[in-house]
């Protein structure tokens, strides 16, 4: 039995769907918004969301990797009042089992949720037969999660595997990690830099070569390709290969054959490959820079990691995983980290990624010296202007006064917005409060229904100035114009 949740504001899809639910054997729970929707599912480990897209208090689609990160990791099937060919892509590069669009016939919905059931129950089965090694691995936000059943996919493979993301994200840690647990762990883990690889010496570097057989060749020397037989062969930045070389490679990849350099007889290698780079390899094939019969080679599975920008959860805990090794490395005794050294780290946006985050934490380690505690005084005095200069971009990004957003250039100007906020606030309130007290909840509705009344008739109903006011998205706003019946 499978128990599942439907996030819908519409009544009539909730009970169309739960009845079906219950009538196939299963758990069914629905809500109306959101927030209880997530409520729900921080609570309760569902093994299947249907999520619909526009909700009266936000995009269902922005809640997508956290629904997927809950406690259940349930499978998720989209619900759209409309065809949307952008939403069904972000949602199943989100991880998204399926994308319905309402109304959608009962036989599409039943059949979807059994399937969807049948995967979660397959996968949670092996989940349990196979404990995932994460030792080296560090993160539990949704983003990063994600990135975790397909290393357990990648693991339990001997498929070809391509890690994505940009530099510093951690490629070549999860190519080892899907190696180490892989049953390939005891074999060799054989790293080829691709961007290194020269035209003259490439066929020596990946096949090996017999003595004499070039200028220089004084000994028999065994290339990359043989000492990864039964084991990992890892193509670091394989988005920087020449095509030449990717033509030599692409048939060693489909025969799992090399022959050295001087040799008349070819060999066999074992390996196991994945292949990892910061580059958009789709585009380069569009422009005829890689080739797309090895692109379909190299990425069986695919894997890509996310950039640290996006998963701003985790800063804390890999600040200290790092702050610990590095105490073990230099063996002093342990280091604590400071409030506003947390603060500085966790609202920069870290370009370089893990690899910078630790680079710069390290670089305080040492700048604290003898002290047991870092401060964000220790960072050194260009990567603080950097931060500085990025925290003050984000603040300009939202300051535009022509669009009836806040001014911030002085603290006098932000105190006579607040003044007139408040008294727009009172003016509304003294309306609503001119008959008998509603209820909390129909106040609520009420004022949201004036505030939106007034968005419309102050900026004249132009959506990007009422959206840049409100800071509600657009399909938030639609639905609360749908939900209030204002016509627009």
């Amino acid at each position: 039995m499978g128990r599942i949740l439907i996030i819908d504001d519409d009544v009539q899809v909730c009970e169309t769907i739960e009845s079906l639910i219950v009538r196939s054997g299963h758990e069914g729970n629905y809500a109306h918004t959101l927030s209880s929707g997530m409520d729900k599912v921080e609570r309760v480990a569902f093994d299947l969301v249907f999520l619909d897209i526009s909700l009266p208090d936000g995009n269902g689609l922005d809640f997508l990797p956290r629904i997927k990160g809950s406690s259940g990791s349930p499978e998720v099937i989209i619900l759209t009042g409309k065809g949307d060919d952008d939403g069904a892509e972000l949602a199943i590069q989100g991880g998204a089992w399926d994308f319905l669009v309402k109304p959608s016939s009962i036989k599409q919905i039943s059949l979807s949720m059994s399937r969807a059931l049948a995967f979660h129950n397959e996968k949670k089965n092996k989940a349990q037969r196979v404990a995932l090694n994460l030792d080296n691995i560090v993160g539990k936000s949704p983003e990063i999660k994600s990135c975790y059943d397909l290393v357990a996919h990648a693991a339990g493979s001997d498929a070809n595997v391509l890690v994505t993301g940009e530099t510093g994200t951690g490629k070549e840690l999860f190519a080892r990690t899907i190696h180490d647990n892989s049953r390939r762990a005891q074999n060799n883990f054989i790293v080829v830099d691709c961007a290194s690889l020269t035209e003259n010496l490439v066929e020596s570097t990946l096949f090996g070569h017999k003595r004499g057989s070039f200028t220089g060749a004084q000994a028999d020397r065994k290339g990359l390709v043989p000492l990864a037989d039964k084991g990992t062969l890892v193509l670091d930045e394989v988005g920087e290969m020449s095509l030449s070389v990717q033509k030599s490679f692409l048939r060693v990849l489909q025969e799992r054959t090399y022959r050295p350099v001087g040799e008349n007889r070819e060999f066999k290698s074992d390996f196991r490959l994945i292949a990892a780079t910061n580059r958009d390899l789709e585009a380069m094939v569009a422009k005829g820079e890689f080739r797309q019969d090895l692109l379909y080679r190299i990425q069986t599975i695919h894997i890509t990691l996310p950039p640290l920008r996006d998963r701003s959860g985790d800063i804390l805990e890999l600040t200290d995983f790092h702050l610990r090794r590095l105490r073990t490395q230099y063996g002093v005794p342990p280091k604590v980290a400071n409030s506003d050294f947390y603060d500085v780290l966790e609202n920069y946006d870290w370009p370089g990624n893990v690899r910078q985050l630790f680079n710069v934490v390290e670089q305080a380690f040492i700048a604290c010296g003898s002290g047991n505690t870092i401060y964000a005084m220790h960072l050194s005095d260009n990567l603080r202007i950097k931060m500085a200069k990025s925290n003050l971009k984000k603040i300009e990004s939202v300051v535009t006064s022509d669009q009836g957003r806040l001014d911030y250039e002085t603290m006098e100007e932000s105190e006579k917005v607040d003044k007139s906020i408040d008294s727009a606030v009172s003016a509304t309130v003294s309306d609503l409060f001119l008959s008998e007290l509603p209820s909390l909840k129909v106040f609520k509705g009420l004022a949201e229904k004036r505030y939106l009344e007034e968005l419309l008739t102050r900026y004249s109903g132009e959506t990007s100035v009422i959206l840049g006011v409100s800071g509600l998205s657009r399909s938030h706003f639609y639905a609360l114009l749908k939900k209030y019946e204002i016509s627009y």
